[in-house]
């Protein structure tokens, strides 16, 4: 059974618990509320807005619950159960006391009154009227019974049940403050809601006698099949009603919905539904794919895939691999370079594994020294594994002793770990214990674990994960890359497969699957989406036209980033890291529309490779054979990514048309070459410096060059002196032959320029993307935006 133990850093009610307490938690949904010295303030957002970029529902506090003999005091309230979803708060005064039970999903605030005397404040208006009888300021309005109706000034409507007769007194002290308070001291329950719409009514009171005060929650897995089972347990009679997101609505088996305009809220998830019962079971279907793709490399791929794969192993230099001071980027990159070893095992090339693992083990073994910079620690308050450096400091490692991006940063560690132990049973025995302290961090599924939360970054009834954890109170709560979301499973369910067992593995299977519905629910936006479809959050189509959400928050989702404003940053950081796992998240029209929405961006080479390598390997799941053609161009796949591993997922994807999906690449001429451009001016590199210039009518005064491979492009090498090409990452300067190492600004694509004769090549410089034109002047220069902007140039052989 799932009943937590620590503290949950991203649960809904975080707020209450993240000093100073009182921050703005957005549940129990449809409501959001916050507590403060006398009670619970709790409403429901009403004003939906679209700016153009994101969907906006600003907090909207209405009522606060309360009681007459409370004294105010912050302190005189406390948690006193709480679960998975759930968490039940207690105000207490001497003998008197009221408990909320906050569930989210349910369109009650249910409160239950010891000995105390209820006293409700309206926070958003005062009074308009009670039962049908109209207040003014200074006036009460005295009603006995078991049901109440309250409009506020504002125009807002509550009902209020009570489960035995009460009498309650409305007070209008103004427009903009009004109280309803009991006559004396009561002992039940009362139960408000917001009436929307009056049509509403007949369900609300119908079921108004059952409320839910607690949850237990399981899971079964079942071959490629996992059920998550929420049972709420409930008090009173009748059908325990509740509301649903368009999440719930696509795995919910065997619901029992009344009509959806029996009862609806429109929230930031989209409508809010009523299904009846204490019990729901949502199946998703579970990947089978681990390690690499379920399909081999296309046989046209497969030398390209080798010669990159030798390369980039080849730069793997165990003496310089990167010591961790952090986390998140040492993470991307280790994790990137670890896709080497399982690709070279699936193709084949045993020997390049060993390469790779060494190259892992001297940069990861830096964590289990106590002097590295990075120095894991366990936080003791919130139950946790934290970068000690950051545990007083939010801007160390993304705020990761707060508990921010711990899926992110330990998805990465838990897959460097997990190859690493794949192929070294040693290492992985001598620290099973050690890494596995990660895994129990983002995928604990016990109760018996008393050091760690259950999944602490997963929200069970939002249906995905948050990113930030308790820094600023815990709100608001926003995750940007869902991608990294998901990876933050899959690796933990590597390194269960290798590591643990068949039990957690498989609940990371489910989380794995959670989050990538998530993704495709609520970060992915289709145009085709019907308005009224039940599984579609966002009925603004001109909101679903951005294609791809940025940011997914408490209280609004946009097509924005908090560090970036490109869209192929927007899209990009949804869909990296690129592993085999997620074609299940690459569906074929969300990539489409991502390939066409980003085109300009695409197209246009001041806009970095590496965002554009992530969103060409993804739209390989719908055109394999012509994201091949568009990653043929690139010259970087940034820290997170590799050519190799580009390739290889472009490689293994569905290919219905069974056309080879690489066929003949274009490439770089290798050799050794004179240079020429299509002026008759042969290249010639002058003695001080190195500057090439245009400027030889004679080809036996041309430079000669060397011209060798690195993946999708090559390098230039000065025969004479043995010097490599360079290009100034301004585009300032002219290219020179003037390093004696090559590395990113020693990389050039020589390409067959469009609408030149054969053999007239365009050259790009890999370090700013910008083309090379022979300047007023006859040197060199890389600063053509575009292609046609490039001078020609013919290789000729020397």
């Amino acid at each position: 059974m799932l009943i937590p133990s620590k503290y949950p850093t991203n649960g809904w009610w975080a707020p209450y618990a993240a000093p100073p307490g009182k921050g703005t938690a957005a549940g129990p949904f449809p409501y959001e509320s916050s507590l403060d010295g006398y009670g619970i303030r709790f409403g429901i957002g009403q004003d939906r807005q679209f700016d153009g970029t994101s969907v906006k529902v600003p907090t909207q506090l209405d009522w606060r619950a309360s009681f007459s003999e409370h004294s105010g005091d912050f302190d005189d309230h406390k948690a006193t159960a709480f679960d998975t979803q759930t968490v039940t708060i207690q105000y207490f005064q001497g003998n008197s006391s009221m408990k909320a039970y906050l569930v989210p999903g349910s369109p009650y605030m249910t409160f239950q009154y010891k000995s105390a005397t209820p006293l409700l404040t309206t926070l958003n208006g005062g009074i308009k009227s009670l039962n049908g009888k109209a207040l003014s300021g200074g006036n009460t309005v005295r009603h006995r019974g078991t049901k109440f109706t309250v409009i506020d000034t504002k125009g807002t409507t509550y009902l209020v049940y009570s489960d035995r007769s009460i009498t309650l007194t409305a007070k209008a002290e103004n427009n903009n403050k009004g109280t309803i308070s009991a006559d004396g001291k009561f002992s039940g329950i009362l139960r408000m809601v917001m009436l929307r719409d009056p049509k509403h009514q007949k369900l609300l009171d119908a079921h108004s006698k059952v409320y839910p005060i607690s949850l237990s929650q399981d899971y079964s897995i079942s071959g490629d099949s996992g059920t998550v089972t929420f049972k709420w347990k409930t008090k009173g009679t009748g059908d325990l009603l509740m509301l649903t997101w368009p999440h719930h609505r696509k795995v919910l088996q065997s619901p029992k919905s009344p009509d959806t305009t029996s009862l609806n809220y429109l929230t930031l998830k989209g409508w809010m539904y009523p299904t009846l019962g204490n019990t729901w079971r949502l199946t998703y279907k579970l990947t089978s794919i681990t390690w690499n793709a379920p399909r081999d490399v296309d046989p046209s791929c497969k030398e390209s895939v080798v010669n990159g794969l030798k390369y980039e192993v080849n730069q793997l230099d165990p003496s310089k691999a990167p010591a961790p001071n952090e986390f998140y980027y040492w993470g991307g990159t280790l994790a990137a370079k670890s896709r080497l070893a399982l690709i070279a095992d699936h193709v084949g090339s045993k020997d390049l594994i060993d390469p790779v693992i060494k190259y892992l083990k001297a940069s990861f073994d830096d964590w289990f020294s106590a002097t590295n910079k990075a120095l894991p620690a366990y936080e003791t308050a919130w139950g946790g594994v934290i970068n000690k450096e950051g545990a007083t400091n939010t801007w160390v490692d993304f705020g990761n002793g707060y508990f921010n991006d711990h899926h992110f940063h330990y998805g990465y560690f838990l897959h460097i770990a997990a190859v690493i132990a794949k192929y070294d049973p040693g290492w992985l025995a001598q620290h099973r214990e050690y890494v596995t302290f990660f895994a129990r961090d983002i995928i604990n599924p016990s109760s018996d674990d008393p050091f760690f939360p259950i999944t602490r970054c997963l929200d069970w009834f939002a249906g995905h994960s948050w990113a930030s954890g308790i820094a600023n109170g815990a709100g608001s709560r926003d995750q940007e890359s869902v991608g990294e979301a998901v990876n933050g499973y899959y690796g933990a369910m590597l390194w269960a497969t290798v590591a643990l067992d068949q039990k957690h593995a498989n609940f990371a299977r489910l989380l794995l699957a959670i989050e990538q519905q998530a993704a495709k629910t609520y970060w992915h936006l289709y145009p085709s989406a019907g308005k009224d479809d039940p599984v579609n959050p966002y009925p603004e189509a001109k909101f679903r036209d951005l294609i791809t959400v940025g940011n997914v928050m408490d209280w609004q989702t946009g097509a924005w980033l908090f560090w970036g404003a490109e869209k192929v940053q927007i899209a990009a950081i949804q869909i990296l890291p690129v592993t085999p796992v997620n074609e299940v998240m690459y569906d074929t029209e969300w990539v489409s529309n991502v390939f066409a929405y980003t085109m300009p961006e695409l197209a246009n080479a001041s806009y970095a490779d590496s965002w554009k390598s992530v969103i060409y390997a993804a739209y390989s799941n719908a055109k394999p054979q012509e994201s091949a053609a568009w990653s043929a161009n690139l010259s970087d796949w940034g820290s997170g990514n590799t050519y190799t591993n580009e390739l290889y997922f472009i490689s293994t994807r569905p290919n219905p048309n069974g056309q080879p999906i690489c066929g003949s690449l274009p490439q770089n001429p290798y050799g050794d070459f004179k240079i020429q451009a299509t002026s008759g001016k042969y290249i010639v590199c002058a003695a001080n410096g190195g500057e090439l210039s245009a400027s030889s009518n004679s080809s036996n005064r041309a430079s000669v060059f060397s011209s060798a491979y690195v993946p999708n492009a090559g390098t230039l090498q000065l025969s004479s002196n043995k010097q490599y090409v360079t290009a100034d990452q301004s585009g300032t300067y002219s290219l020179s032959a003037a390093r004696a190492i090559a590395d990113t600004w020693e990389r050039f694509t020589i390409r067959q320029k469009i609408g030149e004769r054969q053999g007239v090549y365009s050259i790009k410089a890999a370090s700013n993307g910008k083309y090379v034109r022979v300047s007023s002047d006859g040197t060199l220069i890389n600063d053509g935006a575009v292609e046609s902007d490039a001078t020609g140039f013919r290789f000729i052989k020397a």
